[in-house]
C-alpha cells in the first residue's frame, strides 16, 4: 500500500473517531436536552438505539405519554437520512406527581426516551450520518413552560456497531427498567356493578404487589387523582380502578403499565393489556390486607386507632344501657378499701377483654369459613336479641327490688360475690357495646380482619383496653366519689332509678326483634316478658319465705320460653323494609348504584341496622334533618339504604370492599369517581361538605314515595 494512501486512511480513522456520537445539546432555563446514542458507531443494515435525554432542574418535571390530569407528552419529530427508520418512543414507567388536587404522570430529574433506529444497507460508502430531531416538551413546577429544541447527532459508520458513549449507561439502565411482560402471573380485568374496574393479579403472593399503581396508556379512562384501592389476597391481588369523571371514548381494555415496589424499594414495571369483562374476578384466596381507597393502616396506627375507638366507645349511645350498672358499682365502692376497688376495676376490664376476644375469635372463624359477617354480627340473630332483652328486663326488675340476684352483673347490695359481679359487668358491657362503631374503630377493625389471627386479636384486645381504661382509672383513683354520702337508704332509691335505662334498652331490643322477625313474633315476645316478669315476682316471694312460690316462678319461666321460641327463627321479611319506612329512601343493591351512577346521578348509601344505636342517632339527628334533606334534593342525590339488621352477604361483601366490618357506614358515590366514605359519627356539616362539590340541579330530584 502506498505510504500516502496509508496516511490518508489513518487520518480518516482518526477523523471518524473524533466524530463518534457528536451531539449538539440545548440548554433552556430548566432543561438540558440532547440526543445520545448507545454505541459510538453504527453499521449498515443494523439496528441501533438513540435516546432523547432530558435533564430537568430540581423540582421541575416533564410528562409521560398520558400526562394525567394536566400537561402534554413530549414529542419527537425526526428528520433522517434516506433509508433510516425510527420507532415510536419507548416510554419508561412514570411517577405519580401530585400537584394540588390534581395528579399528573411524568418524570423528574433525568429521563431517557428511547427510540430504536434501523440503518439502511447502503451505508458502506459513507463515513458518518447526521440525525436531526425537533423535540417539544412541557416543563412544569408551579407554572408550566412549553419548550422545544432542534437537536442533531452525528454518528460515524463502521463495519460493526461498537464503542460506548456518554449516554450508553443511561440508555442501558432505561432499557432494563422498561415495562415488561408479566413473569409467572396473569392479569384480567372485570367491571363491577358500580362501574369500577377490578384488575385481578393472579399467581403471585400478596407481598409481590406492594405499592401497586396502574397507569393507563390513554387519557380519559381513569381518574388520576382518585385513589386506587389495592386488596391483597393469598394468591394475588385486586386493584380497584376509579373510572374517569369525564371519560374519553369507551373503556373496554385495561391497557397500560403496572408499577409495583420490590422488596428493596425499587419500582418494577409490567405491561398490562387485557379486555375488561363483566364477570366476577377469580378467587385469589383470603384477603390479607388493603391500601389505597383510604390511607393504608400499619399495625402501629391500627392499634392506636383501636385504643382511641375504645375510649370513645364509652361515650357512644350503645353503652348507655350499662352505665347504670357501672355507676352503681362505682358508688358502692366509693367508701371501700382502695385495693379492693382497684381489683374490681381490673376484673371489669378482664370481663371486657375476654368478651371482645371471644367475639373477635368467632368473627374471624366464621369469616374464614366464607361468611360475610362484621362487628356486632351476634345481634343479627333474633335469638341473641331476644335473650339480651330478657336479660336486661331481669336486671331492671332486680334493680327495682322485685327480687335479689346474688350472682350477677348488677352489683346488688349485700351481694355475696362482688368480684364476680365486677367480672360479669365487664362481660355485659362488652356484649352491649359490640354493635357500636365509634370513630377510628371502623378503620382499625377493617384492618384487623385482613391480618393473621394473632395480629387481629391484638387489635381487638387494644380496643377492649381503651373501653375499660376509664373505669379502671376511676376505681384506682376514686377520691371524687368519696364526696358522695355513705351507703344508706338513699342508695335504694338511686338503685331503683337506675333500672329505667335498662327498661328503655328492653324497648329498643324488642323493636329490633320486631324489625328482624315481624310484628307477630314481637307480640309473642311481649307476652314472654310478661311471663318472665311473673316468674321474677314469684321468685322474689320465694326469697321472702313463700316456698310454694318457687313452683309458680318455674312455671313462669317455662311459659316465657314457649312464648319466645318463634323469636329464634328469622322471618323472611322484605329487604327494603328499612328504606320503605322513610320517604325518599329506596333499597340498596349494587345494580341500583351502578344504574344511577351510569345515568350521572350521585348516590348516598346508608349502611345501617336496627340494632345499631349510633345508626339510629345519626339517622334522626342528621340524615332526617331538614337541612340535609334539602341539600340532598338540591343536588339530585339518590338515597339508598342497605339494611344489615339480618345477615346479608351482599352487604357484607360491599362493606369489606370499603375496608369496613360493621355499621354505620356512609358512602357518597359520585358518577365516575371513587366512593367517599364519611365518618361513623355524623354531623350535618360533614354531610354538607361532602355534597358541596356536586352541582346543584335546576329541578330538585323528587323524593320516592313509600
Amino acid at each position: 500500500m502506498p505510504r500516502a494512501l496509508f496516511l490518508r486512511l489513518i487520518a480518516l480513522a482518526l477523523c471518524a473517531g473524533s466524530l463518534a456520537a457528536v451531539a449538539k445539546p440545548v440548554r433552556t432555563a430548566h432543561v438540558e436536552a440532547e440526543l445520545v446514542a448507545e454505541t459510538a458507531t453504527i453499521a449498515a443494515g443494523q439496528p441501533f438505539t438513540v435516546a432523547l435525554r432530558l435533564k430537568m432542574a430540581p423540582e421541575w418535571h416533564t410528562y409521560w405519554r398520558n400526562p394525567g390530569d394536566s400537561g402534554l407528552p413530549t414529542t419527537i419529530a425526526w428528520t433522517l437520512p434516506p433509508g433510516f427508520q425510527a420507532s415510536d418512543i419507548q416510554w419508561p414507567a412514570p411517577k405519580a406527581l401530585p400537584v394540588g388536587p390534581l395528579m399528573n404522570y411524568g418524570f423528574e430529574n433525568e429521563v431517557f426516551l428511547l427510540v430504536d433506529m434501523q440503518a439502511p444497507a447502503g451505508l458502506a460508502t459513507r463515513s458518518a450520518v447526521t440525525l436531526r430531531a425537533k423535540a417539544n416538551w412541557l416543563v412544569c413546577r408551579e407554572v408550566c413552560i412549553p419548550e422545544s429544541a432542534d437537536l442533531t447527532l452525528t454518528l460515524p459508520v463502521a463495519a460493526a456497531a461498537s464503542g460506548n458513549t456518554a449516554g450508553s449507561m443511561g440508555i442501558a439502565a432505561t432499557r432494563d427498567a422498561l415495562p415488561r411482560a408479566p413473569e409467572g402471573w396473569r392479569t384480567s380485568a372485570h367491571r363491577g356493578a358500580d362501574g369500577r374496574v377490578m384488575l385481578a393479579l393472579d399467581g403471585a403472593p400478596a407481598a409481590a404487589w406492594r405499592g401497586a399503581t396502574f397507569f393507563p396508556h390513554a387519557e380519559g379512562k381513569l381518574e388520576p387523582a382518585d385513589a386506587q384501592l389495592l386488596m391483597l389476597h393469598e394468591r394475588g391481588a385486586q386493584l380497584v380502578l376509579p373510572p374517569a369523571k369525564q371519560p374519553v371514548g369507551t373503556f373496554e381494555r385495561a391497557d397500560g403499565v403496572l408499577v409495583v415496589l420490590g422488596t428493596d424499594g425499587t419500582p418494577r414495571a409490567y405491561v398490562v393489556d387485557t379486555p375488561i369483562v363483566v364477570t366476577a374476578p377469580p378467587d385469589l384466596g383470603a384477603v390479607r390486607g388493603s391500601a389505597g381507597g383510604e390511607p393504608a393502616l400499619g399495625l402501629a396506627v391500627a392499634l392506636l386507632f383501636a385504643f382511641g375507638g375504645g375510649l370513645i366507645l364509652n361515650l357512644m349511645p350503645c353503652v348507655f344501657p350499662v352505665l347504670s350498672i357501672k355507676v352503681l358499682g362505682a358508688v358502692r365502692q366509693a367508701h371501700g378499701a382502695r385495693r379492693e376497688q382497684f381489683l374490681h376495676g381490673l376484673l371489669f376490664a378482664a370481663g371486657v377483654l375476654a368478651t371482645f376476644l371471644a367475639l373477635a375469635g368467632a368473627l374471624l372463624a366464621l369469616r374464614a369459613g366464607g361468611a360475610q359477617l362484621g362487628w356486632g354480627f351476634q345481634l343479627q340473630s333474633p335469638a341473641t336479641v331476644a335473650a339480651l332483652a330478657a336479660l336486661f328486663f331481669l336486671l331492671g326488675l332486680n334493680l327495682s327490688g322485685v327480687f335479689e340476684f346474688s350472682l350477677g352483673a348488677t352489683g346488688a347490695p349485700r351481694s355475696a360475690h362482688p368480684r364476680v359481679n365486677a367480672l360479669l359487668g365487664g362481660v355485659l358491657a362488652a356484649v352491649v357495646a359490640s354493635p357500636c362503631t365509634a370513630p377510628f374503630m371502623g378503620a382499625a377493625m377493617g384492618y384487623a380482619v385482613t391480618q393473621p389471627a394473632a395480629v387481629a386479636l391484638a387489635i381487638f384486645a387494644t380496643l377492649a383496653l381503651g373501653m375499660s381504661l376509664p373505669f379502671v382509672i376511676l376505681c384506682a383513683y376514686p377520691a371524687w366519689l368519696k364526696r358522695l354520702p355513705k351507703p344508706g337508704p338513699w342508695m335504694v332509691r338511686f338503685r331503683q332509678v337506675l333500672a329505667f335505662p335498662l327498661y328503655a334498652t328492653v324497648v329498643w331490643l324488642a323493636w329490633v326483634l320486631g324489625t328482624q322477625s315481624g310484628v307477630d313474633v314481637l307480640g309473642r315476645f311481649a307476652l314472654a316478658l310478661v311471663a318472665l316478669g311473673f316468674a321474677a315476682w314469684a321468685y322474689g316471694l320465694a326469697q321472702a319465705g313463700a316456698g310454694k312460690a318457687r313452683i309458680a316462678s318455674a312455671a313462669g319461666v317455662l311459659l316465657a320460653l314457649w312464648l319466645a321460641w318463634p323469636a329464634t327463627v328469622p322471618a323472611a321479611l322484605p329487604s327494603d323494609r328499612s328504606a320503605a319506612a322513610d320517604t325518599g329512601w329506596e333499597a340498596w343493591s349494587p345494580a341500583r348504584v351502578a344504574e344511577l351512577t351510569a345515568a350521572g346521578t350521585p348516590v348516598f348509601v346508608d349502611f345501617t341496622a336496627a340494632w345499631c344505636v349510633t345508626c339510629q342517632v345519626n339517622k334522626q339527628l342528621v340524615l332526617q334533618s331538614a337541612t340535609v334533606r334539602a341539600a340532598f334534593a338540591e343536588r339530585g342525590v339518590a338515597l339508598l339504604r342497605a339494611d344489615w339488621t339480618n345477615r346479608d352477604p351482599a352487604i357484607g361483601a360491599a362493606l369489606a370492599a370499603l375496608g369496613r366490618t360493621g355499621v354505620p357506614v356512609y358512602v357518597l358515590h359520585r358518577p365516575g369517581a371513587a366512593p367517599q366514605v364519611l365518618p361513623e359519627l355524623l354531623r350535618e356539616q360533614i354531610v354538607l361538605d361532602a355534597l358541596a362539590p356536586l352541582p346543584r340541579t335546576t329541578t330538585p330530584r323528587k323524593e320516592t314515595q313509600p
